[in-house]
């Protein structure tokens, strides 16, 4: 069978994808769950400066109540990242979303909120490369 030359990819170009794909799964896995732990504990900061005051009005909880959901919430994330990545990383970059819009609300922090959006296009780049899940093979009929 003749292979389209636009449809071949050499081999060393797949193991650049899966590098590629390694690469940010592994960072997509491990940065949020250190983040999400690190809103129980403020050991790099103290989270809450973050949070824009709009939350606590919209959410009647006091503003580490709130960082803890956050870290539970980020925690979950990069675990699915790992677990399910094309999944997990769209979650990733929906919840990534989220923070630049508090950011911006917040004011002030617009260059975190730039450096938020980076990190929202490389969750992208790792659901785009991302393997699919495989088809299942219909079941015989009777």
């Amino acid at each position: 069978m003749k292979v389209s030359p636009s449809l071949a990819v050499p081999a060393q170009q797949l193991t650049a994808d899966r590098q590629a794909f390694l690469l940010l799964r592994t960072v997509f896995t491990v940065a949020p769950i250190l983040f999400g732990l690190d809103k129980f504990t403020n050991l790099l900061t103290h989270w809450t400066m973050y949070l824009a005051p709009v939350a606590t009005q919209v959410v009647p909880l006091p503003a580490q109540t709130i960082m803890y959901i956050v870290g539970v919430v980020e925690i979950l994330a990069g675990v699915m990242v790992a677990v399910r990545p094309r999944f997990g990383s769209a979650l990733v970059a929906v919840w990534l979303l989220g923070i630049i819009i508090n950011l911006i609300v917040l004011g002030g922090f617009y260059d975190v909120a730039l450096r938020d959006f980076g990190l929202l296009v490389g969750a992208l780049a790792l659901n785009r490369l991302s393997p699919r899940k495989a088809a299942q093979p219909a079941a015989p009929s009777a």
